[in-house]
């Protein structure tokens, strides 16, 4: 819409499409009679890498809400909607045109989740506040850093544990005297296991409408489909989301959190993501209530889920602030391979690839084994580039915020980082997998087999993973039980293994 300004402005606060949340610090000050909100939906960062139409609908839904819930309090929200004619269809140009507009005296907006975006307001004019909604603010872990050079995600997540006494009791010590219940959360789905609670949903109103039908209209090309459109948009569907996770899912999400199963891309995960990362949700108040229900939640399932929140959360973005802009450009394995094609379509006959790629297509989601054990580990041992992992992981899923992103795709998955964010890469064969899930037993691929056209491609390329970068790899402590059963295979089978493993490469691409 055309932006005019009736009175002198004070502040403009700008809401980028992560941030939807007014008790943010650019809010602390906010005066209704002085102050106006801009809000903007823009074609480059729904294009700037192919996204999902699903993400693209989320982000517009939950913004256009956010507005909403703004004007109804009484403040003034200048909203740009993507088909706007004036819109000129980028955050730094959207900004200077507000700024001529409405000339205020001061124009805030929180630190943005994307190094990108960051360095795009720089200089327009803004004043950068630091994000208030983590618990580790981005200052914290440079002191942390200064203590811990090379930081390991276990002794900051017992930093933060101590910081905020989450999980401790009186004496100072873990609630169940040990810091990681990480071995009791790796069972596999059986038809003994709870029955896996439906998701809640939620039905998408006149707003949303309208957001899904902008996104057909203006990105057609976009991959994925909206077919089906139920995602929490607001703060209270977030909210209830919340509730029902903690209610129906977190008593078993421990135990079976590494499981995979056809047909579930959710299992007992929260599917919080989304919302956290829009700001819809904060990580403490999501902390409380699970805390909250301690006394129905296993030990195991309760410390799990707060390490994915005050442990992994945290650290990624302390890490993503603290190595960018070079961070973008690690490669430490020298992997050079392009993505896959299948990877956008799911048109490959490995079932467990198959699944999880429809996961993305129909639900823009698929829970962090699948993401981390099967789409990632596939692509490591490809030998993919991680910043192409990463851009790939941006457009398919709705929860990817650069900041989130990047660390976990370049970094955890696929060991682009040399070792900043794990000791070791994430490597597995097919044997993974088959313990795991129960895919294999389907597929056409034997799990134990590496040579053979009936092998499991997982299995022959773990192989030549290994084989490829023993020289960096074989020393690691954490390999070496991987390395001596590497030693143990014959000259005659390393051979097969690596012409076989060529051929998978050459096909992948």
């Amino acid at each position: 819409m055309a932006l005019r300004a009736l009175k002198p402005i004070r502040t403009m606060v700008v809401v980028l499409g992560d941030q939807l949340n007014d008790e943010l610090a650019t809010f602390d000050q906010f005066d209704s009679d002085q102050d106006v909100i801009v809000q903007m939906e823009v074609k480059e960062e729904a294009t700037y890498i192919p996204q999902h139409k699903l993400r693209i609908a989320f982000f517009f839904a939950a913004m256009r809400h956010f507005r909403d819930e703004q004007t109804r309090k009484g403040r003034t929200v200048h909203y740009s909607e993507i088909g706007d004619p004036d819109n000129r269809q980028s955050i730094a140009a959207e900004v200077r045109r507000s700024i001529n507009q409405l000339q205020p005296k001061t124009v805030l907006v929180t630190e943005p989740g994307d190094w990108r975006v960051k360095r795009a307001l720089e200089g327009q004019g803004v004043t950068i506040v630091p994000d208030t909604s983590f618990l580790c603010s981005t200052k914290a872990f440079s002191a942390f850093l200064e203590e811990h050079p090379r930081p390991i995600m276990e002794t900051f997540y017992r930093h933060m544990r101590r910081q905020t006494g989450y999980l401790m009791d009186r004496r100072g010590q873990p609630v169940g005297k040990q810091w990681n219940f990480d071995r009791d959360n790796r069972s596999s789905y059986s038809r003994n296991s709870p029955a896996i609670p439906k998701r809640r949903s939620f039905a998408p109103d006149d707003v949303t409408r309208k957001a899904i039908a902008d996104v057909l209209r203006h990105f057609q090309g976009s991959p994925g489909t909206l077919a089906s459109f139920d995602l929490p948009v607001t703060r209270d569907q977030a909210l209830r989301t919340l509730r029902d996770f903690i209610g129906e899912r977190l008593p078993s999400f421990g135990k079976y959190q590494d499981a995979i199963v056809e047909g579930e891309y959710l299992l007992f995960h929260s599917h919080l993501s989304g919302a956290l990362n829009l700001h819809l949700l904060n990580a403490k108040e999501v902390l409380d209530a699970s805390l909250d229900a301690s006394s129905d939640v296993p030990l195991n399932s309760l410390e799990g889920f707060v390490r994915q929140i005050l442990g992994w959360r945290e650290f990624v973005r302390g890490i993503y602030w603290a190595k960018m802009p070079t961070y973008a450009d690690e490669n430490a394995l020298e992997a050079d391979l392009s993505m896959p094609r299948f990877y956008w379509t799911g048109a490959t006959d490995m079932r467990c690839l198959a699944e999880a790629i429809s996961h993305t297509i129909a639900h823009a989601y698929a829970h962090h084994i699948e993401r981390l054990m099967v789409l990632g580990l596939y692509a490591l041992l490809l030998g993919v580039r991680p910043y192409d992992v990463h851009r790939w992981h941006m457009s398919m899923f709705l929860d990817a915020i650069d900041w989130v992103s990047l660390p976990n795709t370049l970094g955890m998955s696929q060991h682009g980082d040399g070792g900043v964010i794990g000791t070791k890469p994430y490597v597995a064969s097919g044997s993974y997998i088959n313990r795991m899930s129960n895919h294999c037993g389907k597929c056409r691929y034997k799990p134990t087999q590496a040579i053979g056209d009936d092998a499991c491609p997982f299995t022959t390329l773990y192989w030549d993973f290994l084989d490829r970068h023993r020289t960096r790899f074989s020393r690691n402590p954490r390999m070496q039980p991987q390395y001596r059963n590497l030693d143990r295979k014959s000259a005659d089978e390393m051979r097969a293994i690596r012409h076989r493993a060529n051929n998978l490469k050459a096909r992948a691409i």
